[in-house]
């Protein structure tokens, strides 16, 4: 007897070979394919090195840290955006010689690269020695032109991404309070992750909330009575950062607020769809925690994909937002392929990756100062993919119903019993 598309469907996906090829990358990799991999990561810290441009945005950090080494107040620079507590995180590295800096900062932010890696794998229990884990990294930095970015511009996003990560691993693991202390820890150099509280607040984990707020807050003070005129930060940076900066950080503004005029569409009609994605953002992410995984996982899909929707949220009205922002919620999403029905398993995850592919041969008018057209089209699509897969409804998986005086029957007719998807796709 003949079954209906979506039984068909789903007699197909198990016959699907997306397991095989997840269980063929998940053998060991062999030491040439290692050593292949750690040249690749190493010629994009050398090559990196020898720019001339190289840590452009972490010396304004250095410059901070030196400026009140120096007995003066890090705020009088306006290119200056973080909390007085990155001041004191930044004196360690104002003390290490220039040329020495040159080759030591593109290797720490590779490390903190990898180190988000890795625990995104060990967060889905993926052994760090496979195929995947070795060649994903490599694979990210060679062809994700924002990773090359990052590293190049020394960019203090780098911690966010490695503690974004280790803070889930953390708290799949139970230990809430030690991921509200990483979280803290990361608000304090760069309050990029202040957007993960509402994790806390949906999981009810108070402990690891007050760490997240009590951290940065205690080191901010600390840097504040050590520096002259902390007020600054309130009458000067903050003012200067929530209008988006200046035309210096336009061209490369990827939020839609900033994009969208450049485009023709009136300033208060982008206000308006930007904080309507986010607010559909912020409502798919508290859908999607109050939604349990289905067999074969133990929350840890969930916790992920909560946390990249909150955090792709606040990147749809953050000003600015770049393209390197991205990487705090990548690495999380692309370990999750491991896992049927994750989001990697879609071909419009990779087609939403794709503007911003290193060698492929854009036209020359969205290079350079107009390459924030193709981060926001990665932005905004990621988050329309994991608010679709937030919001789905639930698909009827049929069972066997057996009436009185009647023989049992088994067709698809007889009965529809409400579970989860097993779809691989993020449709």
């Amino acid at each position: 007897m003949g079954l209906r598309p979506g039984i068909w469907l789903m007699k197909w996906e198990e016959r699907a070979p997306g397991n095989r090829t997840v269980d063929r990358l998940l053998r060991p990799a062999s030491r040439p394919w290692q050593f292949l991999c750690l040249a690749v990561l190493l010629g994009i810290c050398v090559s990196t090195s020898l720019r001339e441009n190289w840590g452009s945005d972490n010396a304004f950090v250095v410059k901070a840290a030196d400026t009140l080494l120096a007995g003066g107040s890090p705020y009088e620079d306006k290119r200056f955006l973080y909390l007085p507590s990155a001041v004191l995180m930044a004196v360690p590295e104002a003390l290490v010689p220039r040329e020495v800096l040159r080759w030591v900062l593109p290797v720490g932010m590779s490390g903190l690269l990898g180190i988000g890696w890795m625990a995104a794998l060990r967060l889905f229990s993926v052994p760090l020695r496979s195929r995947f884990a070795v060649g994903g990294l490599a694979v990210l930095a060679l062809a994700y032109k924002p990773f090359e970015n990052l590293v190049l511009i020394g960019n203090w996003t780098a911690i966010s991404a490695a503690a974004l990560p280790v803070a889930l691993l953390l708290a799949h693991r139970r230990s809430w309070g030690s991921a509200g202390l990483v979280i803290g820890l990361a608000i304090a150099c760069k309050p990029m992750l202040v957007p993960i509280g509402l994790l806390f607040l949906l999981a009810r984990q108070w402990r690891g909330l007050a760490a997240a707020v009590l951290v940065p807050l205690g080191l901010s003070l600390a840097g504040a009575l050590m520096m002259p005129s902390p007020s600054l930060f309130f009458t000067k940076t903050l003012p200067f950062l929530l209008q988006g900066q200046d035309a210096y950080a336009m061209p490369w503004d990827a939020s839609p607020i900033a994009v969208l005029p450049r485009l023709g569409v009136p300033q208060s009609v982008a206000v308006l769809l930007a904080f309507a994605g986010a607010g559909a953002g912020l409502w798919a992410a508290w859908t999607r925690w109050r939604r349990p995984d289905g067999d074969g996982d133990d929350g840890e899909l969930r916790l992920v994909e909560t946390a990249c929707m909150v955090m792709l949220a606040a990147f749809l009205v953050s000003r600015p937002s770049f393209d390197h922002y991205l990487l705090v919620v990548l690495p999380l999403l692309l370990a999750s392929a491991v896992r049927p029905g994750s989001m990697p398993r879609s071909p419009w995850f990779w087609l939403a990756l794709t503007p911003q592919v290193a060698l492929v041969p854009w036209p020359s008018e969205l290079a350079h100062k107009r390459r924030a057209f193709k981060d926001c089209a990665t932005l905004c699509g990621l988050a329309i993919l994991l608010v679709r897969r937030a919001l789905r409804s639930s698909r009827v998986t049929l069972g066997p119903v057996t009436t009185a005086g009647s023989p049992p029957r088994t067709e698809p007719e007889c009965a529809a019993t409400p579970a989860e998807s097993a779809s691989r796709t993020a449709f």
